[in-house]
């Protein structure tokens, strides 16, 4: 309960992951981040097909490492690219992008 609020009022977001993680996640968050680049210059070509083929990894990637929120992004941004919305492509990419600027990683 306590923490809850602490999470709240300094607005990080605390993760929890296995430690036999540990060495792979600081990689894994970094490739989401080329991800967001590589997203946000696919919008500006109209290249959906890049945005969908990168949403859909993710969605299959983030819970295997623990990161649910970044499996349910991935979908988000795949099923507007499919429907080749720019808009709510970028809105996904904007809930990655804070996502992955609040992300605190806790290892058990």
């Amino acid at each position: 309960m306590g923490n809850g609020e602490r999470q709240k009022t300094t607005g990080k977001i605390v993760v929890r992951i296995d430690s036999d993680l540990e060495e792979l996640i600081p990689g894994y968050l970094e490739n989401r981040r080329k991800d967001l680049h590589a997203i946000r210059e696919a919008l500006g070509r109209e290249d959906f097909d890049t945005s969908q083929r990168l949403g859909h990894t993710m969605k299959g990637s983030g819970g295997g490492y623990g990161f649910d929120a970044i499996s349910a992004i991935g979908m988000a941004i795949e099923e507007a690219s499919k429907k080749r919305s720019a808009e709510k492509v970028q809105c996904a990419v904007g809930e990655l992008a804070d996502f992955l600027d609040r992300v605190e990683v806790v290892y058990e």
